[in-house]
């Protein structure tokens, strides 16, 4: 079947279209579309970064659809993308359900500290709640942007591996240092651009006026302090529990279960 026809029989029932950027023109049969039809990452709904994976797209697309209010949960979307360099060339139809609003669309979008980053940092941490060290589960903290500041709201616990280096967060190398250094005391301090700023800092933020969900330490009273103290987001994996959390202004703003994200 000719995508042309594979689009037409899947705009039967349909609330919404999401074309995803491409360098190829739209399909001709979406000219006669009598619905809506919104540009993903070119001005109706905006990406936070470029995602190589389909689904990782398909999911921010709708995302950033539902935070726009552009859907709502039961509407029908057809997904329209170009997956192998083909002009568009792949479909999918998606029922939206208000589990598809997790926070991660709004975070990246407006955080101060550049998406890519954040999102690395993320990546890092489900890795790590999946795979724990050497078998066993670790808690980590990682303080992501306005480093300045949250370094003068900090002091070290130990000698700084990163003083001197200019090493990135998304380097897998460096991520791989990373996982030997999470084990050991205090927080990774991590610029807006990437830059690892320092390792086992113990954070000095004020808890005044912080509230944390009940059963959460010491660690995620630290990291939702700093991150109401600046501008920074603050991403705590929890040994206890073994899962992600994100503090943006002293709030709670993601919770993610490493074994079903």
């Amino acid at each position: 079947m000719e995508i042309e026809e594979a689009i037409e029989d899947a705009l039967e029932s349909l609330d919404v279209v999401l074309v995803f950027p491409s360098e190829s023109n739209p399909p001709s049969v979406l000219d006669a579309y009598g619905g809506e039809v919104l540009y993903v990452g070119d001005g109706d709904v905006d990406l936070p970064l470029y995602l190589e994976d389909y689904v990782d797209r398909v999911r921010f697309g709708v995302e950033g659809a539902l935070e726009n209010e552009h859907v709502e949960a039961g509407d029908v979307v057809l997904c329209l993308d170009e997956v192998f360099d083909s002009g568009y060339d792949t479909v999918s139809r998606v029922e939206v359900t208000d589990s598809m609003k997790s926070g991660v669309y709004e975070l990246l979008m407006n955080s101060r500290a550049e998406a890519e980053v954040i999102r690395d940092v993320l990546d890092l941490s489900i890795e790590l709640g999946k795979k724990g060290q050497k078998g066993e589960p670790i808690g980590a903290l990682f303080v992501v942007g306005d480093a300045g500041k949250v370094m003068e709201s900090s002091r070290e616990l130990s000698y700084n591996p990163f003083e001197k280096s200019h090493v990135h967060v998304g380097d897998p190398i460096v991520q791989v240092m990373l996982k030997e250094f999470s084990r050991l005391d205090g927080a990774f301090v991590i610029s807006d651009s990437g830059k690892i700023v320092s390792a086992y800092r113990y954070l000095e933020g004020d808890a005044e006026g912080i509230e944390i969900p009940k059963g959460l330490g010491t660690r995620h009273m630290a990291a939702a302090s700093i991150s109401k103290e600046t501008n920074a987001v603050s991403v705590v994996l929890s040994e206890s529990d073994n899962m992600v959390r994100v503090f943006k202004a002293g709030d709670l703003v993601l919770e993610i279960d490493p074994e079903e994200y």
